[in-house]
């Protein structure tokens, strides 16, 4: 049990600094003065999720979902 414990935590700090950094990748959510003239819809507008920052937002999603998986197993299972 006290092996089990060890990996999660292992595995939870290996998450926090991925999840950390792939945060720290993205862009910001301003578009500037593009999204007033309409330039917002472009082909990088369009096809985002093929694109770097449409995989930057795919990996934080699963990063997120297993940190909060593993948060909440660790926390259950320190009782």
């Amino acid at each position: 049990m006290a092996v089990l414990k060890t990996v999660l935590i292992v595995a939870f700090i290996i998450i926090s600094i991925a999840l950390t950094v792939i945060v720290l990748m993205q862009e910001g959510k301003s578009a500037g003065l593009g999204a007033i003239s309409g330039a917002a819809d472009t082909y990088w507008g369009k096809n985002k999720g093929r694109s770097m920052e449409g995989r930057l937002i795919m990996a934080t999603r699963i990063m997120v979902f297993l940190f909060l998986v593993i948060a909440a197993v660790l926390n259950i299972g320190s009782f």
